[in-house]
């Protein structure tokens, strides 16, 4: 090759190099969060307006419940495996941060209000430490479900025991921010504490 074509390929190399280099800092640089993510958030916009009741029919907004950071996951009460340890885990991981001073509410939105009404909730909610259980309507909590993108599927005949398929992600709130990343199943409650534990000092 050429010298002039060589030092020619030299410095493109380096100009690309010194443009992905800049980039990756400017990300970071805008994204005050970038240490805390362990990979890439996919799926646009999450979160956004619900109207809901809480345990006691008093009425629940996203405005007054994100407040403060919150964890929230979608399920529903009779979920006979996958939902409880999801809200143990998430409930374990927010007990964690108490304990180092930071507020973190685990919240538990049903995607099967006909049968998970207040009541039902209350009960429910009373085996987990701190989990603040919301229900609605129908299209309220249908609304809820769209706006974070969570899939869920009522079967059309159904008998007492009817199951619900649902995705079973968890979605960590920060205040003036919204939401910030996802956490699947196979986080651990320590994991997952030393993951918002990041986000929260980052802010």
């Amino acid at each position: 090759m050429p010298k002039f074509y060589a030092s020619a390929a030299a410095i493109a190399l380096a100009a690309l190099l010194g443009w992905q280099g800049y980039w990756i800092l400017h990300k970071q640089s805008v994204d005050a969060f970038a240490a805390c993510r362990s990979g890439a958030i996919a799926g646009g916009e999450i979160g956004g307006r619900f109207d809901l009741v809480d345990t006691t029919g008093a009425p629940v907004t996203d405005a007054s419940l994100l407040a403060k950071p919150a964890l929230i996951y979608f399920g529903y009460a009779s979920c006979p495996d996958v939902c409880p340890l999801d809200n143990a885990r998430n409930a374990e991981a927010a007990a964690l941060l108490a304990k180092k001073g930071i507020d973190v509410t685990p919240v538990f939105i049903t995607v099967d209000p006909t049968r998970d009404t207040a009541a039902v909730l209350a009960d429910y909610a009373s085996n987990f430490d701190g989990l603040v259980a919301l229900t609605g309507t129908e299209a309220q909590t249908a609304a809820a479900a769209k706006a974070y993108k969570v899939y869920y599927q009522i079967p059309e005949k159904r008998d007492l025991g009817y199951m619900v398929d649902h995705t079973t992600m968890t979605y960590l709130m920060v205040p003036k921010v919204g939401f910030v990343d996802v956490f699947q199943r196979d986080t651990t409650s320590q994991d997952l504490a030393d993951k918002m534990e990041c986000f929260l000092s980052a802010r």
